[in-house]
């Protein structure tokens, strides 16, 4: 599937994020295929990673996948209303009376983080007349979300103790995996262990066990052999095709794909300056192009003078400051017209440009220009062999 020109008439701007469904559910096979044995639960958070959660939950479901994890009550029970049935994990927990309600109501797995979390989700649960599903987070050194290591087995007996609840599992979050020294993770199940350990001498049965994420996963046997107890794993990025540092290679395909137009192209005279404040001046007479996309759809102003764009299989560098709406390309003497297809990041026909490779270019990391792609960007979904 290609942009077409004629979409400008109809007045759309020529821009769109791709997104590849059949490379998602090849990625998902990949996941489970470096995790025998063990549950898959797929973190769709933040719209699935700037995807489109509800496509792409209905597509891991259809490979397959069981359980989805999302933020907020909010993000899963608009899952739940659009016929999502898988268990839907929720990592934000709930804030108040009412989230509880609807988390019970809506047949949602809450995590608690504390003594006051699992005290809503019973009064909610008792209030329905039912048995409430959670699971709670320890933290071994995220400092992020979750209940101390030292007060987690005070807090998993607690749940385990009340007949409104059922402790379905229990898991920790890996603040280093993507490093290559794995001391700290190991570092971190290690304590994990104690926990589980004591929570067990005390009767507990701590459900479904969990700590790898996408970067903990594909350290491979070094991080899964350390905590036996697992019968899960909790992937996000690299179900979109990314990988979560350098070292960390694997068969993975990218999911999404960012790509516009080009809408104008500009005779530049030496000395000559492109964009606001002329941040760019050009050092020879040259041709820059206009792209219809800018910082408003998710171009970060940091790749000013620095990010790269592929056109016509030629990569070309961003020329002066990105504006809201559009990005000007240094293209030289190539035969750029209006008209021919700029890809930002992803795979078309032309080439690949990574989204890891652009998010260097901008100084952050991948999850950052995955999830700002802005919200006027249509989302167009396809399908390809897997």
């Amino acid at each position: 599937m290609t942009l077409q020109p004629e979409a400008r008439a109809a007045g759309r701007r020529p821009t769109e994020a791709r997104v590849d469904l059949g490379a998602l559910r090849a990625n998902y096979v990949e996941a489970c295929r470096r995790a025998p044995g063990r549950a898959l639960i797929a973190v769709i958070k933040a719209d699935a990673y700037g995807h489109g959660a509800l496509p792409v939950a209905r597509a891991l479901v259809g490979a397959g996948c069981r359980r989805l994890a999302v933020l907020g009550v909010d993000e899963a029970v608009a899952l739940r209303d659009a016929g999502i049935e898988a268990a839907l994990l929720v990592l934000g927990g709930v804030h108040d009376a009412g989230e509880a309600a609807e988390a019970v109501a809506k047949r949602l797995v809450p995590v608690l983080h504390d003594a006051a979390a699992l005290a809503r989700m019973a009064t909610a649960a008792r209030a329905a007349g039912s048995r409430a599903s959670v699971q709670v987070e320890v933290d071994t050194g995220m400092r992020r979300m979750g209940v101390s290591a030292e007060t987690a087995p005070e807090l998993l007996a607690a749940v385990a103790g009340e007949p409104a609840l059922e402790l379905e599992g229990t898991f920790t979050h890996l603040a280093q995996a993507d490093e290559a020294d794995l001391g700290a993770s190991l570092a971190q199940l290690a304590v994990f262990r104690e926990v589980l350990a004591k929570a067990r001498a005390q009767g507990v049965a701590t459900g479904l066990v969990h700590a790898l994420n996408s970067a903990g996963l594909l350290a491979g046997a070094a991080l899964a052999d350390a905590l036996p107890e697992a019968r899960a794993v909790r992937p996000g990025l690299l179900l979109f095709g990314v990988q979560p540092a350098v070292h960390l290679a694997a068969a993975l395909r990218p999911v999404m794909t960012l790509r516009t137009r080009v809408v104008q192209v500009h005779a530049v005279r030496r000395g000559e300056g492109v964009g606001y404040n002329a941040q760019y001046r050009a050092a020879r007479d040259t041709k820059v192009a206009t792209l219809a996309i800018g910082y408003a759809d998710g171009v970060p102003v940091s790749t000013s003078g620095r990010g790269e764009v592929l056109i016509g299989a030629r990569r070309f560098r961003i020329a002066g400051r990105v504006s809201m709406d559009y990005v000007s390309v240094d293209v030289e003497s190539a035969p750029v017209a209006p008209g021919d297809e700029a890809l930002l990041f992803g795979a078309g026909p032309q080439g690949t440009l990574p989204v890891e490779e652009a998010a260097g270019a901008a100084g952050t990391i991948p999850y950052e220009l995955l999830v700002r792609v802005g919200a006027r960007v249509p989302r167009v979904y396809e399908e390809t062999p897997f």
